[in-house]
């Protein structure tokens, strides 16, 4: 009983925290959205299927969750703005101060990534 109740804390705690993250890419730039909310419907699906049902039916996200679910397809539009967000982002890091391992390491990164990313089917 006890294992099933700390198991249901864990999975909306997970669920809510990823909902959060999400909120918050609604809002800034460079933090995604859709992923966040990916995790938040599979956490809910493990402790709270009110929540994975309320994100599967949300009219903007559910969707993309949906699209996710059944095909693991990326909307070609999602690939693009991933894609000009990493390449973006490692501009920045290039002409940062940061320490040369990260100046290379972290695209190296974005750049397996994107690959993968662009390895998933559309639709």
């Amino acid at each position: 009983m006890l294992t099933r109740i700390a198991g249901l804390i864990f999975w909306r705690t997970l669920a809510l925290a990823c909902v959060a993250l999400g909120l918050i890419g609604v809002v800034l730039p460079g933090l995604p959205t859709v992923p966040f909310l990916l995790v938040a419907a599979w956490a809910g699906g493990k402790g709270w299927p009110q929540l994975e049902a309320w994100l599967l039916d949300h009219p903007r996200h559910g969707p993309a969750i949906r699209r996710w679910r059944d095909h693991r397809a990326v909307p070609r539009r999602a690939k693009w703005l991933a894609t000009i967000t990493m390449a973006s982002s490692a501009a920045l890091l290039l002409v940062s101060p940061a320490p040369v391992h990260a100046k290379w390491g972290v695209p190296a990164l974005m750049a397996v990534v994107a690959i993968w990313l662009w390895t998933r089917p559309e639709n």
